[in-house]
């Protein structure tokens, strides 16, 4: 077995019973790809985990080969089935979920891509980022919607007065590959090239070419999706010149996508989910009802909250997002995001401040304060509500007596600050009350950082025993509840389990003027990438 795989075995105690049911559960992350098998109970029997291949090819530039992730999705998918000692015969269906914004043009007659996919990290549209957002265009689209807005209240009219483009998402990226790659934008035109996400492209590959499509939670996060008007947006799109006829297809969440070639596992397999990353943990922490939230706390930080059959229009920087669409219902949430959290830990155990990320815990308590130490997370620059993508990570205050476990604390405390910050900006613009917020992800199983995250913002924080995999949980409840699995939402929280309740404790009077402190070394890291 090689470094970059996992394979876990069901035990012969758990051998198949009568009656029982089994999910293909794919979960395509920024660092890691997985395939597991979910039985009707939401237990796992069985999985099977790969190590995503980036490729640098030029500084801030990140891609994937296309074709080696789906040779890593159909290896993982056999191996898990395989693992879990059960036939291809026996899999009840397949739900995929993505990283989000990570895209992709091919030829639909050839099949073959232009070009790798294009990460949500990839850096190399900044230029157009800046010039479109300093362009008279976009500005008078502002000022036009902002008059809009005053006369028809419409939260789509709000939404677009602060409309700004940003590196992670799909459009401007998009854009650079139509303007770089030669005859793409003819082939486009022509309708033969096509566009899509991970989600998109696996879906091609596994139905053989039959369907070009995607879902509802991962179109709305492109940047060309009009959450809305609940159509590709002819705005955004004719603004920017983008063509709009190799868009895939949008389709609800949970519910018949296609199905597997009966040539790549032998038998063909119903694919009934598609996807995005965030959606699928918020189903899977069962947040169905307005007002419930979950922080997601893993390579990034999202924290999404459920708003309902209307989108939120926000002027701080969080996205109205389309969460899912099952049946005739569509769910929003209202995201917002600090995209270094995950990243900031790995980078400091590179450096050598742990050898293990589950002992940062341990050695954050083991010294009472950062000893004058502040760190700003922002590898990706600043995200809402601050919302500088020239910001620069920073680390100040070291003294000789600065010691590892010091900075291990005050990155832990950098989290739960950007934490606080993205929070008391969801309570505010939203009006709507919060009894708790679950928290999952690998990094919520650090559990000095969850109470810290409990301690700042007042809010019970609610940890589940799925933590690691809520996002494979959520993506098995939409494909099962497509294909009769689970009868209604009630059956999926009665699965979700509470490992843990962190209580806020009363430490605001100790960490106020810390937090002060940190939002003056947040200052300091804003505009950093400014133009001479």
């Amino acid at each position: 077995m090689s470094e970059t795989e996992d394979i876990h075995t069901a035990t012969e105690a758990d051998e198949q019973v009568k009656g029982e049911t089994f999910i293909v559960s794919v979960d395509v992350g920024t660092t890691s790809l997985r395939s597991h098998i979910y039985t009707n109970n939401g237990l796992i029997k069985a999985s099977s985990s790969k190590k995503i291949e980036l490729i640098h090819p030029k500084p801030g530039w990140v891609e994937i080969d296309p074709e080696l992730i789906y040779k890593q999705t159909v290896d993982c998918i056999g191996e898990s089935i395989k693992a879990a000692g059960i036939r291809v015969d026996d899999v009840t269906c397949l739900g995929i979920s993505v990283q989000r914004n990570t895209c992709l043009t091919w030829d639909s007659e050839t099949g073959k891509p232009y070009h790798n996919f294009i990460t949500w990290q990839d850096l190399r549209a900044r230029d157009y980022v800046k010039s479109w957002n300093n362009s008279l265009t976009l500005k008078a689209l502002n000022s036009g919607s902002k008059f809009l807005h005053v006369f028809t209240r419409k939260k789509r009219f709000l939404s677009a007065s602060v409309l700004k483009f940003m590196s992670p998402q799909v459009t401007l990226r998009l854009l650079w590959l139509l303007d770089n790659i030669p005859e793409l934008r003819k082939k486009a035109s022509e309708g033969i090239a096509v566009f899509g996400c991970i989600e998109t492209w696996l879906l091609w590959k596994l139905t053989g070419g039959k369907v070009h499509a995607t879902d509802y939670s991962c179109a709305s996060t492109t940047g060309m999706y009009d959450p809305f008007q609940v159509e590709w947006s002819s705005i955004v799109c004719g603004l920017v010149n983008i063509p709009m006829n190799f868009f895939p297809e949008v389709k609800p969440t949970s519910g018949l996508f296609g199905h597997v070639e009966e040539s790549i596992f032998g038998s063909k397999i119903p694919i009934t989910c598609l996807a995005g990353d965030q959606s699928a943990s918020m189903f899977g922490e069962c947040c169905f009802n307005v007002g419930d939230i979950k922080c997601t706390l893993g390579t990034g930080m999202f924290i999404n909250l459920n708003t309902g059959e209307s989108p939120h229009a926000s002027i701080a920087g969080l996205y109205p997002i389309i969460a899912w669409k099952i049946g005739d219902k569509l769910t929003y949430m209202a995201e917002g995001v600090a995209s270094d959290t995950g990243t900031m830990i790995s980078w400091a155990q590179k450096l050598g401040y742990f050898d293990d990320v589950r002992d940062t815990s341990s050695i954050a308590e083991s010294v009472q304060d950062t000893d004058g130490v502040y760190v700003v997370p922002a590898f990706s620059g600043l995200q809402a509500p601050i919302n500088d993508d020239k910001a620069v990570t920073l680390m100040l205050g070291m003294q000789p007596s600065t010691t590892k476990a010091h900075m291990v604390r005050a990155i832990l405390e950098s989290i739960a600050f950007r934490f606080k910050l993205l929070y008391e900006t969801v309570l505010n613009e939203t009006r709507i009350p919060l009894s708790f917020v679950r928290v999952d992800g690998g990094v919520g199983n650090n559990d000095f950082l969850v109470q810290l995250m409990a301690d700042l913002t007042n809010q019970v924080m609610n940890r589940s025993t799925q933590t690691e995999n809520m996002t494979s949980l959520g993506t098995a409840f939409f494909a099962g509840l497509a294909v009769g699995v689970w009868k209604d939402l009630s059956e999926l929280a009665d699965i979700r389990n509470t490992e843990k309740d962190f209580e806020p404790q009363p430490t605001w009077g100790k960490y106020k003027y810390v937090f002060q402190q940190w939002e003056r070394a947040v200052n300091r890291s804003k505009l950093w990438y400014a133009d001479d």
